[in-house]
């Protein structure tokens, strides 16, 4: 198991997340390696967790199914839960947005493409189209009439 963490610094919002429903899925996009090999594929992958595939030779499916180029060898990973919303805290804490189950490879860094909601830490706002990729974001609230942002942004890919 092996779970995706987030620390950031939230100014005037909370409850960071991906958006990902049936409707609008987030695909969550990684660089792989094997674990047999140790081979590190050399382009960026996208899995999502409303999108499976057959594992060969297996009844079972997956969210992400690969095969090693180097030692040939399949390899899957398997989203567990929805993604889990990232709160405010002072001093930033880290905190798990999502888990994989992967079976014969690693996810080894994690490109935040895609879109994030948030909302207002102490008004009703709802911001959306927040885009991470920057590794930082700022809006203005205009309920509360002061800047919100999210920034010093960390992801981290752990043991779970």
């Amino acid at each position: 198991m092996l779970a995706l963490t987030l620390t950031a610094e939230l100014t005037g919002v909370t409850d960071l997340h991906p958006l990902d429903t049936s409707e609008e899925p987030y695909f969550y996009t990684f660089k792989v390696q094997c674990t047999s090999c140790r081979e590190t594929h050399p382009n960026w992958v996208s899995i999502g967790r409303f999108e499976s595939s057959e594992i060969s030779g297996s009844k079972g499916e997956a969210n992400f199914v690969w095969r090693c180029k180097a030692c040939k060898r399949e390899s899957t990973a398997s989203i567990k839960d929805a993604p889990k919303t990232y709160t405010h805290a002072s001093p930033p804490t880290r905190q798990t947005i999502i888990e994989f189950d992967c079976r014969g490879l690693e996810f080894t860094e994690f490109q935040a493409n895609g879109e994030w909601l948030a909302k207002g830490l102490e008004t009703p706002t709802k911001f959306t189209a927040i885009d991470l990729a920057e590794g930082e974001w700022y809006d203005f609230d205009e309920k509360s009439g002061e800047e919100v942002s999210v920034k010093d942004i960390k992801w981290e890919i752990r043991r779970a």
